[in-house]
């Protein structure tokens, strides 16, 4: 469980943010799929993208060592680990045109070798089976996309499967805490945690509301066979997914 980071960004930083992902988006050409792509809080990384089979977390690194920026080395460290994908750093610098990447090219560096990096030529041709903290933030995202269309106010959002709550967002009544759990197939639901009552009592100083959130997935080319072996999720491929709301345990 964690404590819900309050800490707001400086414009400064948002600048800076805002400029490193429009860089990406146009490097991309056309073909970025973002993961994070909003300044919510807590921050592992600062922005992540899927290209091809590949998976990066970004954190911008100020040159001039003026901006303050959100989370750590070690938070990008561990998303990147958990989630099979590369922990890249952008050093960002202030011209007079605005913030911009400080290296040619894409502009990032590895976070391990300190060496230049472009995404697109760690791209294979190869199946990347989806690892389980993968899922999870994928399961996250369903929720959280839900919750906007449904025009709450998100509070915070974490894809992290070792951390509770997932999300906070503000309800009808005060801020809500939500549990996701995720579930491939052939599982049919999630199993709610051992521990939801340590969870709820952890988070009651904030708000007493705390949903739980299913969400089953699949892969598009699963035959639903009884017996049958499961198709792998890989990722960047199509999917089923199941969920039907949030509910209380």
């Amino acid at each position: 469980m964690y404590d819900i980071e309050m800490q707001d960004v400086s414009e400064a930083f948002a600048e800076a943010w805002r400029a490193a992902g429009r860089h990406i988006q146009s490097q991309g050409a056309g073909e970025i799929n973002w993961l994070k792509g909003n300044l919510a809080p807590p921050f592992l990384e600062h922005m992540s993208f899927r290209l091809g089979n590949q998976l990066f977390f970004i954190r911008i690194e100020d040159v001039s060592g003026t901006l303050e920026a959100p989370g750590s080395m070690e938070g990008l460290r561990d998303i990147a680990e958990g989630c099979r994908g590369h922990a890249l750093l952008l050093p960002m610098i202030e011209g007079v045109d605005g913030c911009r990447p400080h290296l040619r090219g894409w502009g990032m560096v590895d976070l391990a070798t300190k060496k230049p990096v472009s995404p697109r030529d760690l791209v294979t041709q190869g199946k990347v089976e989806m690892t389980d903290w993968e899922l999870h933030d994928f399961a996250v995202q369903i929720v959280r996309g839900q919750l906007e269309k449904e025009g709450r106010e998100l509070i915070s959002v974490q894809g992290s499967p070792h951390v509770e709550p997932s999300i906070w967002f503000l309800g009808d009544s005060g801020p809500e805490w939500v549990v996701v759990r995720a579930c491939r197939y052939p599982q049919k639901d999630p199993d709610i945690p051992a521990n939801w009552q340590a969870i709820a009592a952890r988070c009651a100083a904030m708000g007493k509301v705390g949903p739980f959130a299913p969400v089953s997935v699949a892969s598009a080319d699963e035959k639903f066979q009884t017996g049958g072996r499961p198709e792998p999720l890989w990722r960047g491929h199509g999917m089923f997914v199941s969920y039907q709301g949030m509910h209380r345990p």
